[in-house]
């Protein structure tokens, strides 16, 4: 059983590799601040510059590697400039779900809008969050989100939120819906009595 759950982990962690092969290494850039740039990624993962999308989905595939999050902000950044733009719940969204299973282990591995593969597990953990509603006076809503790189995380789309329910199962001691993967448990909120 070791063997099947290493072969798993593998496939699946070999996926997300291949998924960001060759990022720029930001995480070692310590460039000055250039000021802000009028680009706001939507709540829908939707790059915006100067009020319109950007739809070349190889330009938000670049510009995507180019983040770098500190102290809850968003930049762009090179050895060479630093940009910092809004965000407006999270940098990636994501879009779609694939659960492997074998023997009684599974890995559910999500697919960014921009490509990129994460694999749920201890370097990509999922949690719900609350924000606040659209409006100042709406209510707190939760939003499922994982961490995609970096420590920035991706908004779980509603239909791959649904799909991650529909594979979860309640812990009846936290009474939690959870659902596994790379041996992990996450919550994907309380069930009502």
């Amino acid at each position: 059983m070791i063997k099947q759950l290493d072969q798993l982990f593998n496939t699946e962690l070999g996926r997300q590799r291949d998924s960001v092969g060759g990022l720029p290494p930001v995480h070692l850039w310590d460039t000055t601040l250039c000021g802000d740039i009028d680009i706001v990624i939507d709540r829908e993962g939707r790059w915006i510059h100067e009020g319109g999308e950007i739809k070349r989905a190889a330009m938000v595939k670049l510009f995507s590697s180019l983040l770098k999050r500190e102290d809850g902000d968003y930049f762009l950044i090179t050895p060479e400039e630093k940009w910092r733009i809004k965000v407006l719940i999270a940098p990636f969204f994501i879009i779609s779900a694939q659960r492997q299973k074998r023997a009684a282990d599974q890995a559910i591995s999500l697919t960014a809008r921009t490509g990129e593969v994460i694999v749920i597990g201890e370097n990509n953990p999922l949690w719900v969050e609350p924000q606040q509603g659209r409006a100042d006076s709406a209510p707190l809503v939760t939003v499922p989100l994982v961490t995609v790189r970096n420590g920035m995380p991706g908004l779980i789309s509603r239909d791959v939120f649904y799909q991650l329910v529909s594979w979860g199962s309640v812990n009846p001691a936290t009474h939690c819906l959870e659902i596994e993967s790379l041996g992990q448990q996450f919550s994907l909120g309380s069930v009502d009595e």
